[in-house]
């Protein structure tokens, strides 16, 4: 089974939509592997700082399946689709990368072209991740990020142990 990574981000009441979530996934696809959590300020607009981690999980559904399944998550937690991009959220669960697809599939593209322009992203996939290679540049997150201007985004590592917060 494909290994697939998820990020996960929140400004809105942000652990108790993380948790919801977490829980959600786990209870669909078992167990999952969690990145530290991070605070940033919200980009694109003024707002709360968000929440973000990133998640990794198998699954063998297909990718067009998965992305719903994360909609639905997301819905359940007060995501309204067809909000501006740059706004607040309850809830944001992206795909990152399903194995190492690349291209669109399923109308997803893969890998996201986030995973290099946003260190709320790239940070904490390098932490589950680090030495694996990015399927298009071949560099390795760990790379990656050794290599981004971490200063355009800072991050501030959240303390303790969320997965156990959350009760998984």
């Amino acid at each position: 089974m494909p290994e697939v990574f998820v990020g996960a981000g929140s400004n809105i009441e942000p652990r108790a939509h993380l948790g919801a979530g977490l829980r959600a996934l786990a209870e669909r696809y078992g167990l999952l592997r969690l990145s530290p959590v991070y605070r940033n300020e919200a980009v694109g607009f003024q707002g709360e700082d968000f929440l973000n981690l990133v998640i990794a999980f198998e699954t063998d559904e297909p990718v067009g399946e998965l992305a719903a399944a994360l909609a639905a998550i997301e819905a359940a937690n007060g995501r309204r689709r067809g909000e501006a991009k740059f706004a607040p959220r309850s809830l944001d669960l992206d795909l990152l990368l399903y194995g190492d697809a690349v291209g669109v599939i399923d109308g997803v593209e893969l890998p996201r072209d986030e995973i290099t322009r946003y260190a709320f992203v790239l940070k904490p996939l390098a932490d589950l991740a680090g030495d694996s290679p990015h399927p298009v540049l071949g560099q390795t997150y760990d790379e990656l990020w050794e290599n981004f201007d971490a200063a355009r985004h800072p991050l501030e590592r959240v303390p303790g142990d969320f997965a156990a917060e959350v009760a998984l």
